[in-house]
This record gives C-alpha cells, structure tokens and sequence, in this order.
C-alpha cells in the first residue's frame, strides 16, 4: 500500500513537505485506521527513497498538529479521538477558575434538514443540500452552559440516525471516525458576542438580555474538507473560553 502512495513525481515542495503530503493522502485514503501504527522511520525512508531525517521531519509535522500519536517505544499511531483528546484539543470552555471538565450531553432534537445560507457556505456544500440537524445540551457541574447546533452533510454519514447518535461509545468526533472513516484534525472557531434567542436563553438558565459568548466552528477532515460546521451559545456567568495554544501544541 505504500509504494502506490510514493508513485508519481515530485513536486517542487521541499522534501520533507512532498513526504508528509504523502503520507497525509494514505492516511485519507485508509491506509492506516485510527488507533494503527504506521511504518517504522526506516520503513518509510526505504520505501519513500529519502533519508531518515527526512521523514523524521514530515512525522514531526503530523505529530505536532495531532494528526500522529508518538508512544515512546511503541512506535508511531494514528490518533484516535478519545475523551481526554477532545478535552485537551477541541472544548475551550472552562470555570472562572480556570477548571476544565469533559460536559454532559443531553440531545434535545435530532432532523434531517437543507442546508442553508451559512451552512452551505462553511460546508462547501450546495444551497439545499441535505443534512442533519441536531441540537445539544452541554452540562458543566450539573448545570446547562452550551446549546449546540450542529449540522452534517448527510452524504457523508448516510446512515446516522438518532439512535446510533445517541448511543454512540464517546464523543461526537469518535462517532464520526470509528463509524465512518472521517477523522477530525482541526477546527476552526469564530467568536463573537450576541443576546441569544429566548428559548436558549430559558434552556441555558441565563438572565433576560444578557449577551452570551457565540462560537461558530468547522471542523476539518484531510485536505482542509470540511465536515461539521457548529455553532454554540455559552453562558458565560461562570465558564469563560480559553485557547492556550502553547500547552495545546506542546502535548
């Protein structure tokens, strides 16, 4: 399977880059499962032609933006999408006093529906595609903090219904991956402010009028393909966002 992926000519990226595009299309195409170690470095360098650093490099790459799990002397995994992943990488919303802890879901509606005007256009999608809209409780300490909307192209996961939805093993990311291939590997979020609507603002216990934190994220699968495009209102009264970049990228 890895010699398919080192067919073909180069391109005038630098080495190590044209080596990570390559394993990075293997890793879309299946080569390698979540939860699988890939080839050793000397493997790859054989099989790539190219040197150990130069491979080294391209893993560190897929290592740094978590696309690749290193376990020392183990070898080197593709990242599977557990609950303390999600935690670190994924949920930004933390206590007033810094404390971060994995929420409660409760699934308030599950639809299939047409895109819309923003969700066609953060899903790259056309106007009226079909999808699935589902709509979230997010519990901090017992009490409700997140509303999520969450909309998914249904050509991607053709067979999800409510009740797989609901009991699915872990989270929403793993759900996607275990049972249909797609692997997260980034989001990207938009922030802003703005006074909910009066059912979220009932449903999140918030005062009348009070703004709450508005977080429109995408979520990415490989080649920049998007997936998931969500949008939450946050009581902000006791939880705050926070984004250490540093932390998250030194993990």
């Amino acid at each position: 399977m890895i010699s398919s992926l080192a067919a073909g000519n180069l391109t005038f990226n630098p080495l190590y880059k044209e080596v990570k595009i390559r394993i990075t299309r293997g890793l879309a195409a299946g080569a390698w499962k979540p939860g699988a170690a890939i080839p050793s470095e000397s493997r790859l360098a054989q099989q790539f032609n190219v040197s150990i650093g130069t491979i080294r490099k391209a893993i560190d790459e897929l290592v740094g933006e978590k696309i690749l799990l290193r376990q020392q002397g183990r070898g080197t995994f593709v990242a599977t999408h557990t609950e303390d992943r999600t935690l670190f990488f994924f949920f930004h919303i933390v206590g007033k006093d810094g404390g971060k802890e994995l929420p409660v879901t409760e699934m308030l509606s599950f639809r299939r529906s047409k895109a819309e005007g923003e969700d066609a256009a953060r899903l790259k999608i056309p106007h009226g595609s079909r999808t699935l809209r589902i709509h979230n409780i997010l519990k901090l300490g017992g009490k409700p903090v997140i509303f999520d909307e969450i909309v998914v192209p249904t050509a991607l996961f053709p067979d999800l219904d409510e009740d797989t939805f609901v009991k699915r093993e872990g989270t929403i990311y793993g759900l996607y991956q275990a049972r249909y291939g797609i692997n997260v590997i980034r989001i990207s979020e938009r922030l802003s402010a703005a006074n909910p609507p009066q059912q979220i603002t009932a449903l999140l216990g918030s005062r009348q009028r009070t703004p709450a934190l508005v977080i429109k994220r995408v979520a990415y699968t490989y080649n920049d393909t998007p997936v998931e495009y969500r949008v939450s209102w946050v009581n902000t009264e006791a939880h705050e966002y926070l984004s250490d970049l540093w932390k998250n990228e030194a993990r």
